[in-house]
């Protein structure tokens, strides 16, 4: 089932994996990157109003939804990469970057690894993956547990493959704030592809790569700044609110950085799609 009104449904091959995405629209290109435990789908409110003014691109990051699931490459220069050669194979060498959640980490690498290709940046709902790490303290350890239990191999395949509705209900309800934001259906789309053979360890690989591979290319690259403009986004009602300075954070990370947060949880673009609509409209333009 898709919920995706208007745009095109599409398999490109880029980096060695074949990557399911949605296409729409005509005019400057924009990618849009989804996060955990989600699909491209997650965009469904936002991506067709969008395309009206903008070449829109939605895909299945690399183990998730319906891409390929191959046995590593979680690393975020890899899913950066991943991106990038989809972009080009799209025709598209020069992007803006929308990502949430783990798309957002993903852009952030993106917008590092070839600033000449992303125009513009934004991030929904997180703060860099180095900060998160790097000072982690009792009240991110209890809103993130998520992170920390992942790291463990091979029990929490076992544990979340054994009761995967209950897990992502949870992860759901846990992370949003605005009731009914995740209609029954799309609840359903996200259950079947996290479902998938494959899904729930690429994606276990995706944190686990964060706290070690990503986490060392960070440090190394401590020095360099996002040189486009960025703007973050995330939820008044949501963990990262409650515990950091968000814009404090990615001024750390980026030259020009502006931001707010909106009346939501973390999944922004189905909790708060109008006001977050109008953020990115006024940002691309700009």
């Amino acid at each position: 089932m898709h919920f995706m009104s208007g745009m095109d449904h599409r398999t490109v091959r880029a980096n060695g994996i074949r990557i399911n995405l949605w296409v729409g629209g005509d005019g400057p290109p924009v990618l849009l990157l989804h996060g955990y435990p989600q699909t491209a789908q997650m965009w469904h409110k936002i991506a067709p109003r969008l395309a009206e003014e903008y070449s829109v691109v939605c895909p299945d990051l690399r183990g998730y939804g319906d891409s390929d699931k191959p046995r590593d490459g979680y690393d975020k220069k890899t899913m950066a990469r991943d991106m990038h050669e989809l972009m080009l194979a799209l025709g598209h060498e020069r992007y803006a970057l929308v990502g949430h959640d783990r798309g957002g980490r993903v852009g952030h690498r993106q917008a590092l690894d070839y600033p000449d290709a992303v125009t513009k940046l934004c991030v929904l709902d997180i703060v860099p993956t180095h900060t998160v790490l790097a000072r982690t303290d009792r009240h991110l350890a209890a809103a993130y547990w998520h992170w920390f239990f992942f790291q463990t191999p091979d029990l929490p395949e076992l544990m979340i493959s054994a009761a995967p509705e209950p897990f992502l209900r949870h992860v759901f309800r846990g992370l949003s704030h605005c009731a009914g934001a995740i209609e029954e259906p799309l609840f359903q789309e996200y259950l079947r592809a996290f479902s998938l053979p494959g899904t729930i360890r690429a994606s276990l690989e995706d944190y686990r790569a964060a706290a070690t591979r990503d986490f060392e290319d960070d440090e190394r690259d401590l020095a360099r700044r996002v040189r486009c403009p960025l703007l973050a986004i995330w939820g008044e009602f949501g963990k990262m609110h409650a515990i950091y300075d968000v814009l404090a954070t990615w001024r750390e990370k980026a030259d020009t950085v502006e931001g707010h947060p909106l009346p939501c949880g973390h999944f922004v673009p189905e909790e708060a799609p109008e006001a977050l609509l109008a953020d990115l409209r006024a940002f691309l333009q700009g």
